[in-house]
């Protein structure tokens, strides 16, 4: 009963995070622009403008709610529900901290530790694409139609490329468990963690993610130079929120699955020596800190990225993908099992 009632607290406390880190994305957004184009950024909302995100939530809540005559009412209204959910599911297989003991039960700081976590993570980010693909076609409008077929062709793509990049972690830590994968980073302090053995599948999952969150270069789905506002165009109030809060989100989470699967998780460097003069509670704060970090600067170079490098053309993005990246991506693979069977 304890375990149960434990993993609904960390369900409900992942959740809030979750929210809290996208609504706070948006203003850290927001800064590392201005403070990248020489500008102040937002202001007026509570010191330094830190009270922005309550502000534009509340607008959000409060705008009128639209809906195009002749869309598909249900579809309309499915299309951002089913986004929102994919990206706050993804959550559910990441280890946040190593295992704790409460009241003589050993709990694992995850809400559920499958045996197949990177392949869930795989299939959650795969229907993702489904509630953009759902709302442009229900929208009822050709430019929402068009930024929902950018963004499965997009997704598609470069799913292959990402799914042979961590064919590679697999086969150098013999689990689908992302669990298992941090635990097989421990240690070395530091050298021994992926980004180390398998750099080039690092640079491809990264690039990969870009894409599958839609961000900077890869933004065409939304590209509001040529579409309005892509997929989302037709929409309004929270249903426009909900798209946004999705993409943060998924932001989040992309930079969550990075830092597990490539930087070690909640691994740190000489982390023997201080579990060795902390407790076991103790502990699992500084790893969850540690992972923390290694969250927030990505999310920080997501947001460096879209302010810094301009946006692809769509042929030069399929391009990308299927001549540069998937070659790379195979021939990663290839090498690493020769490796494999060389060391045996």
């Amino acid at each position: 009963m304890e375990l149960i009632i434990f993993k609904v607290c960390l369900v409900i406390v992942l959740f809030l995070l979750s929210i809290t880190i996208a609504a706070y994305s948006t203003f850290s957004e927001r800064k590392v622009a201005a403070f990248i184009q020489d500008r102040i950024g937002p202001n007026r909302a509570g010191p330094f403008g830190v009270l922005q995100p309550l502000a534009d939530g509340i607008k959000m809540i409060m705008k009128e709610e639209i809906m195009p005559a002749n869309s598909n009412k249900l579809l309309f209204i499915l299309g951002p529900a089913i986004s929102m959910i994919t990206a706050l599911m993804t959550s559910a297989v990441i280890p946040w901290g190593p295992d704790i003991t409460i009241a003589g039960t050993k709990v694992h700081l995850q809400v559920a530790d499958i045996n197949i976590g990177i392949l869930y993570i795989m299939g959650v980010v795969s229907i993702g694409v489904y509630g953009i693909m759902i709302g442009g076609w229900a929208s009822n409008n050709k430019f929402a139609l068009l930024g929902a077929v950018r963004a499965s062709t997009q997704m598609i793509s470069y799913e292959l490329s990402m799914g042979m990049s961590v064919i590679t972690i697999i086969m150098t830590t013999g689990s689908l468990s992302l669990a298992d994968m941090v635990e097989g980073q421990n240690g070395w302090h530091g050298m021994g963690w992926n980004v180390v053995l398998q750099p080039l599948g690092f640079l491809i999952f990264l690039i990969c993610a870009f894409a599958e969150t839609n961000r900077t270069p890869f933004d065409l789905p939304e590209s509001e130079t040529e579409l309005i506002g892509g997929y989302h165009t037709e929409y309004s109030s929270m249903k426009l929120g909900f798209y946004l809060f999705a993409e943060y989100v998924n932001m989040f989470m992309s930079s969550a699955v990075v830092s597990c699967l490539y930087f070690g998780g909640y691994n740190f460097p000489f982390m023997d020596v201080v579990q060795s003069h902390t407790g076991e509670i103790l502990f699992a704060l500084i790893c969850f800190g540690a992972l923390f970090v290694k969250i927030l600067f990505f999310i920080f170079f997501f947001m460096w990225i879209r302010w810094t490098i301009p946006r692809f053309r769509f042929d030069q993005l399929m391009n990308l993908g299927w001549k540069v990246l998937l070659p790379l991506a195979i021939v990663n693979m290839l090498l690493t099992g020769a490796i494999i069977l060389y060391n045996q």
